[in-house]
């Protein structure tokens, strides 16, 4: 068996150590102490600083959750201005549109007046021409519409311009029959008309001149007074035989009439044969004043015939309106007035809207 341990005395070297130890030990106790105090007021701090942070992350919170709701009733708010604007901006969108189309309605309905009046225009001044011969009208009418296609500026009418300007080449470039030059000279011709001498009134006034000339003619040699000697029963035999035989040549004479029509006209028929030459001269002037042109021909030929059949031709007053009625024939030209078909066709296009 184990023997107890006897207990030792303490020496003065130990307890010293003690001591050192005591106080070593309390110097680390002590130390422990101010550290666990620093540590603890560290932690203190600390957790000041975080309830702190805290608090004001809580305000922050709060105020951020405000932020955000004031956002989102802003965005709420955007979101409503912009559908608003949207709806905004698609009705302006329509109404320009609407606008657009209704400004190119606008434009079409000026070219489309601006067409319509044109081709009235040169309508109205073809009529004037054809009433008056003259191409005068078709020329100022379709050099005032190149003016105000020209002023218009519409790139849809140029074919229109360029037509117009190859019917003004074709109309100035153009010989037509001069109508009033034509009609002066028909109304002069027209007075002449019962100034003409006819051939029945020739062959009456050459029988009644004949007739004077043989009352006052002097006896011929076989009319001569007889012989003094012959007795006076026998001079009066030949003389009465003499003017028997003078009369019945004065009764019947022989002689050639190629218009037998014409010598047997009385006064009555011959006012109503100047009538009607008249008539005849009036329907060539109707036919030239309606652009009749065959018609117009037709009657001065029927006008010249009856001036060879019916008046003397050795008349100085029947050969000079012989002559102007001839003249009047080769003035009267078969070319037609020239027409506007380019003209028209590109009216006809740009109307249509082509």
């Amino acid at each position: 068996m184990d023997q107890a341990p006897t207990p030792h005395t303490t020496s003065p070297h130990a307890s010293a150590a003690g001591r050192a130890l005591l106080l070593v030990v309390g110097a680390v106790a002590v130390a422990a102490l101010a550290s666990s105090v620093l540590l603890w007021q560290r932690l203190s701090n600390v957790q000041t600083q975080l309830a702190r942070q805290s608090a004001d992350s809580g305000a922050q919170a709060v105020e951020a959750r405000t932020l955000a709701r004031q956002a989102q009733e802003l965005a709420r708010e955007a979101s409503a201005k912009v559908t608003v604007l949207d709806t905004r901006v698609s009705e302006v969108a329509l109404q320009r549109s609407q606008l657009e189309e209704l400004m190119h309605s606008l434009s079409r309905s000026r070219d489309e007046n601006l067409v319509v009046d044109v081709e009235a225009a040169v309508r109205l001044a073809q009529q004037q021409s054809q009433l008056t011969g003259s191409l005068q009208p078709l020329v100022a009418a379709l050099k005032s519409a190149g003016a105000r296609i020209e002023r218009a500026a519409q790139p849809r009418l140029a074919p229109v311009l360029r037509a117009m300007a190859h019917d003004l080449e074709r109309l100035e470039s153009a010989n037509v029959t001069d109508t009033a030059g034509l009609l002066g000279r028909l109304d002069d011709l027209t007075g002449q008309v019962d100034d003409l001498p006819l051939l029945a009134d020739v062959a009456r006034a050459s029988t009644m001149r004949r007739q004077a000339d043989g009352v006052g003619m002097p006896p011929t040699t076989d009319a001569a007074a007889p012989d003094a000697a012959a007795p006076v029963w026998r001079a009066a035999l030949e003389r009465t035989w003499q003017s028997v035989r003078d009369a019945s040549r004065d009764l019947v004479r022989v002689r050639r009439i190629d218009q037998p029509d014409a010598m047997l006209i009385t006064p009555d028929q011959a006012f109503f044969l100047r009538e009607n030459l008249k008539l005849k001269l009036l329907n060539v002037r109707l036919g030239l004043l309606a652009r009749r042109m065959e018609p117009a021909r037709s009657d001065l030929a029927t006008a010249v015939a009856m001036l060879n059949r019916y008046f003397d031709p050795a008349s100085r007053r029947t050969q000079r309106m012989a002559t102007a009625l001839q003249q009047l024939q080769a003035h009267m030209q078969t070319a037609q007035q020239p027409q506007l078909d380019d003209t028209f066709a590109a009216l006809a296009t740009a109307a249509a809207g082509r």
